[in-house]
């Protein structure tokens, strides 16, 4: 498997039931409460997005491919060839598929840092956020789990202007992080049901093998 998926299935590790408190170490402020909330309305409106993604890992590889979105629960991300992987979600789990080996393995969905993004509606205030930074035309929000393999964040980047989703950041325990970058964005479009299809002919691996 290409180290991409080794650790974007890392950041996307089964959660355990927390053992730590992690949380931001400070009120927001009546300005950030207004922009978060402003966030939650806007993107919980957009039903569906389809676009392209340029992944960067901590090594520097980069990675484009395309992704479709249907709230609820439903993504899926298409690498670009040569690979012949994909990661698709259809409301039980992150399913990361080889289309050669035809082979397919599984994290539970209401496991993985991301999903609150993926809500039918979305509601930040909910997560655990542990940062919010405003940096010029921008808001980051940093959002963390304590997982079996330790704490993971994933650090979501929205434009103050359209309060859309332009960027994410998945940190693993080690430090190592992974990137997106959503471009040639299209909202609201028609997606066939295909998309989010999982062949059930695909054989199940064991992702620790």
């Amino acid at each position: 498997m290409h180290r991409r998926s080794v650790l974007f299935l890392a950041a996307l590790a089964p959660l355990a039931a927390v053992t730590q408190s992690f949380a931001l170490d400070r009120a927001l402020t009546d300005q950030e409460q207004q922009l978060i909330a402003q966030i939650n309305q806007h993107n919980s409106a957009i039903r569906t997005m389809a676009g392209r993604f340029l992944q960067i890992d901590t090594q520097g590889q980069r990675i484009e491919g395309t992704f479709f979105l249907e709230r609820p629960n439903k993504i899926r991300f298409r690498y670009n060839p040569p690979s012949r992987e994909e990661i698709i979600s259809v409301g039980r789990g992150f399913y990361v598929i080889n289309r050669q080996d035809k082979t397919q393995y599984a994290y539970p969905q209401d496991r993985i840092p991301l999903r609150q993004f993926l809500d039918s509606e979305i509601n930040f205030f909910n997560a655990n956020i542990v940062d919010v930074t405003t940096a010029g035309d921008y808001i980051s929000l940093t959002l963390s789990d304590d997982t079996p393999i330790g704490v993971v964040e994933v650090s979501l980047i929205f434009d103050v202007a359209s309060k859309e989703l332009r960027q994410w950041t998945l940190t693993e325990p080690s430090g190592a992080e992974l990137t997106f970058s959503l471009y040639d964005v299209q909202k609201d479009v028609e997606i066939p049901r295909s998309y989010f299809y999982i062949d059930p002919t695909y054989r199940s691996v064991d992702p620790a093998a």
